[in-house]
């Protein structure tokens, strides 16, 4: 008898083709900001304040973002590429049919932010902050999350595809549709009791059985 396997939506993935670009003209971003069609290419953005600004078919490469204030910025249509930076703030942050390429961020702040149609690809992020944010349509794909924070987020169609998760932190969250299966490493610190809506691998089941005994308050004896 041939069984099939949960029935799991799949990610929709961004499609984004930017127009011809305009070099970035050079100055400071500002609060309020509206950047339509520019290209910021290697370029030290390190604490600069675009708190509410919009990006619209912009491409963003090889850029520093340290301390960047992007706060309840829009960025549509849009790729980051081999962008780098600690402590970049994306709080409230609505990122809409957007690719992320080979970032290399710590402590990156994206609590309350809305993620739809965003690719994350290649890249090592450290001690992401996602707390209730939401997610859809998102698709993590050969990167590292080290300790990313998913705390009372709602994750739907989200897939982890060859991706390290190590420490992650899902307590709280609300999942639908979301595939861990093919996550090259999975290590959650906190909130396997928040896995209902996940689908996992036999292998991983394995391999949380013990965390999940212990929610269930099973004593497992020899």
């Amino acid at each position: 008898m041939v069984r099939n396997g949960p029935t799991v939506k799949t990610a929709r993935r961004p499609e984004v083709r930017l127009p011809e670009l305009a070099p970035w003209a050079g100055g400071e971003l500002e609060p309020d900001g509206d950047y339509d069609g520019v290209e910021f290419a290697d370029l030290d953005l390190a604490g600069q304040e675009g708190l509410g600004a919009r990006f619209m078919d912009c491409a963003v490469r090889r850029c520093a973002l340290d301390e960047g204030g992007l706060a309840k910025a829009r960025i549509l249509d849009s790729v980051l590429e081999g962008v780098r930076g600690v402590g970049t703030d994306l709080s409230g942050a609505a990122l809409r049919d957007v690719e992320v390429v080979d970032a290399r961020l710590g402590g990156v702040q994206m609590h309350g932010a809305v993620l739809e149609r965003v690719v994350v690809r290649g890249g090592k992020i450290d001690f992401l902050n996602l707390r209730k944010a939401r997610l859809k349509d998102v698709v993590f794909e050969g990167c590292v999350l080290v300790e990313p924070d998913f705390g009372g987020a709602v994750l739907e169609r989200v897939q982890f595809v060859d991706c390290v998760l190590r420490g992650v932190d899902f307590s709280g969250v609300r999942m639908a549709d979301v595939d861990l299966r093919e996550a090259a490493e999975l290590g959650i610190a906190r909130g396997v009791e928040s896995l209902a809506g996940a689908v996992i691998s036999p292998a991983q089941l394995f391999e949380l059985a013990p965390a999940l005994a212990v929610q269930l308050g099973v004593r497992v004896v020899a």
